[in-house]
């Protein structure tokens, strides 16, 4: 039980740390009670928790080790040296995670946190297209299942992408790229690629990121002088005209921080606009987003259930000949983005 002595204190470390009552839904004495506690034994237990960006500002803050995009995640969990590995992301994360971890135990608390773009491509779809362009080397962005990362060629986050297959069509004339095709658009426009012709693109896409709307953002332009647009390379290409920068979460706090304008507008997932107002707060940030239902399944009260009673459904597991295979598409990743 925590004492008021305790409570005032995690009070005081997560408001240092730049938590706003404005930023949650709930009062800070009960988001300081679940973070005590989830603090608490997280070291008894050796466990440190992925949040991505996506997530509340309560999780990041409160009880994150490591923070950041899928690629960021991926890259720290690598490294740590703990025995558990709860990812406060959606399932995908936690299995790479655990692909690059298999002697460690790794959970993702919500069994809702699946992913539209995951879901809509399997393993027998990838075979399919090597089938039909026999010798084309497959790159999958991160967005994806174990099964089908292990039948890709090599991994890419919205990051790192452009940079990747850049390489690529250095040693290749075509490729395919999969799952997300307004990505692959997107990056087609930016290499000077041909869609269908130089890159073979699969019908994927973001349940958050396909619904944005151009002509909105025309209208906050003129409504807000000044502005900058920025938005997720996931969005459909008349969003990607519309807007300043395209890139990802990472991309988009470092142009954040390198920039002073009037106002900044994040066409993407609502959690990251939450997360840029605490680490940015003396710029001014305009609203327009879409909640991930798939990320927002996560809470304070399931990472506590997992540090309390784990239940096997909650415990991600690849199997090794999968993971395997997997693991080799996710190395080359980190080794042409060093």
């Amino acid at each position: 039980m925590i004492t008021g002595t305790e409570l005032n204190a995690e009070i005081k470390r997560l408001m240092a740390g730049g938590l706003r009552a404005g930023c949650m839904a709930r009062q800070f004495p009960d988001v300081a009670e679940l973070t005590f506690r989830i603090n608490n034994l997280k070291k008894e237990k050796n466990t440190v928790i992925c949040a991505h960006v996506y997530q509340t500002p309560d999780i990041i803050y409160g009880v994150g080790d490591f923070i950041g995009d899928s690629y960021k995640l991926a890259d720290d969990s690598r490294k740590t040296r703990a025995d558990v590995i709860i990812f406060c992301g959606v399932h995908f994360m936690g299995e790479t995670a655990k692909i690059l971890n298999p002697g460690k135990k790794v959970y993702v608390p919500s069994a809702n946190a699946g992913c539209s773009l995951s879901e809509s491509i399997t393993a027998e779809d990838v075979r399919k297209l090597k089938k039909r362009y026999p010798g084309l080397p497959v790159v999958t962005y991160i967005n994806t299942s174990a099964d089908v990362k292990a039948e890709s060629d090599c991994i890419v986050t919205s990051a790192n992408a452009e940079s990747i297959l850049r390489k690529f069509y250095e040693k290749h004339e075509r490729l395919i790229f999969i799952p997300d095709r307004f990505m692959g658009m997107n990056l087609a426009k930016v290499l000077g690629k041909i869609p269908g012709k130089d890159i073979i693109l699969w019908q994927g896409s973001c349940v958050v990121h396909e619904n944005f709307d151009a002509k909105t953002i025309a209208v906050y332009r003129r409504n807000y002088p000044g502005l900058a647009v920025l938005a997720h390379a996931e969005c459909p290409s008349d969003i990607i005209k519309a807007v300043d920068f395209m890139g990802g979460t990472g991309d988009m706090l470092n142009y954040i921080e390198k920039t002073n304008a009037s106002g900044y507008l994040l066409v993407t997932e609502c959690g990251f606009g939450e997360l840029a107002r605490i680490k940015f707060p003396e710029k001014n940030f305009i609203a327009m987003c879409r909640l991930c239902p798939y990320m927002k399944s996560i809470t304070l009260e399931n990472i506590l259930e997992v540090l309390e009673n784990p239940r096997p459904e909650l415990e991600v597991t690849v199997p090794s000949d999968i993971a395997v295979q997997a693991k080799r598409s996710i190395e080359k990743m980190f080794e042409l983005a060093a």
